[in-house]
């Protein structure tokens, strides 16, 4: 194959691949119904025409046919008289007429085949376009199934760019959230440890944060020793109450003693 016939193989190629993509195969399909409409049109067209021409030439034969009667009668009527020249003028005159009559049946057979022609040609083209009628209609059914069948795949399956776009939005979205809540945790963990001061973080620096800091022991510290004294209060309270009942005892031993004695 030579470079030029290569060439125009891969034009031709080129040329099917953008008319294929753009065919739109019910739109083929009503064209080609349509096509064959008009078809069955024309010869339905022609065929009218065609009656219509025989029935002129049947008025017009038996127009002539009327002609040639009435010449007969004048050839008959001319011999009565005696007048064979106005006889032999009539029978001409009806002889003519006898011939147009013969042309025009062989005209009228011809019609009439041609008629019966196009009848069947008729038929057999409708049977064609009802035919072509139903294969179009599930031809129809058929592509429009198929892409319904499509678009829900690519919906499902997420081939579609419109599914991309979204597939691809969520993402960006996850990673920007993700970026955020890092950068959040990282904040925290610098203010927890002091890192942060001024307008970054608590709005205190941190000498003040210490000197809280140091307040806040000091307050624990004299809350604990008030702790610590009311405690040994009550145990010297205690331990009070613990003697007087043994001075108690003891006396009450005492004057169990005496009363013996």
């Amino acid at each position: 194959m030579g470079i030029v016939s290569r060439l125009s193989y891969a034009v031709r190629s080129k040329l099917n691949a953008v008319v294929s993509s753009a065919e739109d195969p019910t739109e083929t399909l009503d064209y080609s119904y349509q096509r064959l409409r008009d078809e069955l049109r024309d010869v339905e067209k022609g065929l009218a025409d065609l009656t219509a021409q025989k029935k002129r030439l049947e008025v017009q034969r038996e127009r002539l046919q009327r002609n040639a009667e009435k010449h007969a009668e004048q050839a008959r009527e001319a011999v009565r008289q005696d007048r064979d020249d106005l006889a032999r003028r009539a029978l001409e005159k009806k002889r003519q007429k006898r011939d147009q009559v013969e042309e025009i049946d062989d005209q009228i057979a011809d019609l009439e085949s041609t008629q019966r022609d196009l009848e069947d040609e008729k038929e057999e083209l409708e049977a064609r376009v009802e035919e072509f009628r139903t294969k179009k209609e599930t031809m129809k059914a058929r592509h429009e199934a198929a892409q319904a069948q499509t678009r829900v795949s690519e919906a499902v399956t997420g081939v579609g760019d419109e599914a991309s776009e979204v597939t691809r939005a969520i993402e960006r979205a996850e990673d920007q959230t993700e970026e955020l809540e890092a950068r959040a945790a990282a904040m925290d963990e610098l203010d927890e440890r002091g890192v942060l001061d001024g307008p970054l973080g608590d709005d205190r620096d941190r000498i003040d944060r210490e000197l809280d800091a140091e307040r806040g022991d000091r307050e624990v510290e004299a809350e604990l020793d008030e702790l610590r004294a009311d405690v040994r209060g009550e145990d010297a309270v205690e331990r009070g109450a613990d003697g007087d009942e043994a001075v108690e005892a003891e006396l009450e031993t005492i004057r169990e003693e005496e009363e013996q004695a």
